[in-house]
Formats: C-alpha cells, sequence, structure tokens
C-alpha cells in the first residue's frame, strides 16, 4: 500500500496541472474584461460573454447543429461499417484475410494531409465538395474503428458462433443477434472516441468546406477568435460551449471506456 502511495500523489498533482487550464477557461468566462489579468476567480458571476455568443452577432447554434449533424451520422455509419468489417475479418476464413488486413492496417501509417487533394479532386467530381457530405462519407471509414472492434471480435469464445451455425444461423444473424449485443462496451468507446474526432476535426471542415452556413464548431470558434482577439472572455467562453458536448458524452460513457479498450487488447 505504501509503495502506491508516493505513485498517487504524482497522479493526483500532474491530474491537478491538467485540470488547471480548464478551471481558469470557465473563470475567465464568467468574469468581467477588467478583472481577466486581475483575478483568478470572478468577483461575481458575469452571464454577458455567454449569452452574447449564442444569441448576439456570432451566433454559435448554427455551428452546434451542423457539428452534430456530421459527428452524429459519421459515427453511426462508422459503428456499422467498421463492425461489419470487423466481423468479416475475425470470424470469416478466405484466402489472404490477413494479408489484406494488413495492408488495410497499414493505411494508418498515410498522414491524411498527403490524400487532401485527391479527396478534392474525387469529391468536386462527385458534386459534395462544400457539403457536409464531404465530412461525413470519409468519417463513415474507420481504419482504427475496424481494428479495434476486429481484437474484441476475436476475443468473443468461438463456441458460441459455432452453436449458431449448428443451428442453422447465418453470418448476419450471428453478427446481429449475437456479436454485436456481446461488444457494447467496444461499441460505445469506439463511439465516444470517433464522435470526440469529428466533433474536433478542423483540418478536414478548412479544407473541404466553404460557405460560413457550413461551418463546423471548430471553424466558428476560429473565425470568432481572428475577428475578436482582444475579446478574452468571449473567446473562452466559445471554447467553454465548444467541449460541452464532448463533457456530456464522457460522463455518459465513461464506465465502457477502459472496460472497451481492455477487452479489445486480449487477444492480437
Amino acid at each position: 500500500m505504501k509503495s502506491k502511495l508516493p505513485i498517487t500523489v504524482v497522479m493526483l498533482v500532474a491530474g491537478a496541472f491538467m485540470i488547471v487550464p480548464f478551471l481558469w477557461m470557465i473563470s475567465t468566462s464568467l468574469q468581467t474584461p477588467a478583472e481577466v489579468f486581475k483575478q483568478w476567480l470572478p468577483s461575481k458571476l458575469d452571464w454577458s460573454s455567454h449569452r452574447r455568443i449564442w444569441t448576439g452577432n456570432y451566433n454559435f447554434l448554427p455551428y452546434y447543429l451542423n457539428s452534430l449533424k456530421i459527428a452524429v451520422i459519421g459515427t453511426a455509419g462508422a459503428l456499422f461499417l467498421s463492425a461489419l468489417a470487423a466481423y468479416g475479418f475475425a470470424r470469416t476464413e478466405f484466402k489472404g484475410r490477413n494479408a489484406m488486413f494488413l495492408v488495410y492496417l497499414s493505411m494508418m501509417m498515410i498522414p491524411p494531409q498527403v490524400i487532401f487533394v485527391p479527396k478534392f479532386i474525387l469529391f468536386n467530381w462527385l458534386h459534395i465538395y462544400n457539403t457536409h457530405w464531404a465530412l461525413i462519407l470519409p468519417a463513415m471509414f474507420s481504419i482504427f474503428g475496424v481494428f479495434m472492434l476486429r481484437q474484441f471480435f476475436m476475443g468473443i469464445p468461438r463456441e458460441i458462433t459455432e452453436s449458431a451455425f449448428l443451428d442453422g444461423a447465418g453470418h448476419f444473424t450471428i453478427f446481429f443477434r449475437l456479436v454485436l449485443p456481446l461488444a457494447k462496451p467496444a461499441l460505445a468507446t469506439f463511439a465516444i472516441i470517433d464522435f470526440s474526432w469529428q466533433w474536433n476535426d478542423y483540418e478536414n471542415a478548412l479544407v473541404f468546406l466553404q460557405s460560413p452556413k457550413l461551418y463546423t464548431i471548430p471553424l466558428g470558434l476560429q473565425n470568432f477568435i481572428l475577428e475578436n482577439n482582444v475579446d478574452y472572455n468571449g473567446m473562452m467562453a466559445a471554447s467553454s460551449a465548444a467541449i460541452i458536448p464532448m463533457i456530456v458524452i464522457f460522463l455518459l460513457g465513461q464506465k465502457y471506456i477502459i472496460q472497451g479498450i481492455s477487452s479489445s487488447a486480449v487477444k492480437g
């Protein structure tokens, strides 16, 4: 027990250092402009900066709706397609399966910036450039999701699926009725991770969205900062609003994160 005490103390100190910027951001968003560089805590709660970003000239509501649309649809598609592909790599036997999976996995090594030009040409040809589909469709295909769910599926005892085969069940029946219910922790973990990636995706939105009415939260926040670079209260209020969905989703699904990640690492 004593040997764990120093590690616990170190982790507490590290955690405190990590949470201080977050607390300072919240505190600054509730201060008056005169208090920003004078004190840590507001003398009284000033909600004017929060009201301004929701009801003022720079309304964040459209950015929220756009980000929710992209993140929800993209995450739902990524969950289904990744689970389906992962089941194929984990539970079906075909020639060259492992080699194909290694090639597929090697695509994670390709920097996303390298394929911006091919994606631009493809999206322009499909007439989805400067639409939300330019962000949604690529987000539905997740190499990480396939890898993570495959690892989890390989940890499910084969006796379960083999007995279902003997009873006359096909792959789709086994996938939907047996595998997916057992994979809820891994699916929830991947959903949280993928939603976070898509909600915070700045680079793709910057490249493939031109119309301001299509902007997502990262683009809206960046434009707000550029246009109001001395409005520290407003910037902190906008940043606080941008992370609310992440906090809510993490609090709702935190119990699945460790369980899903540890389960997906059982077999390789």
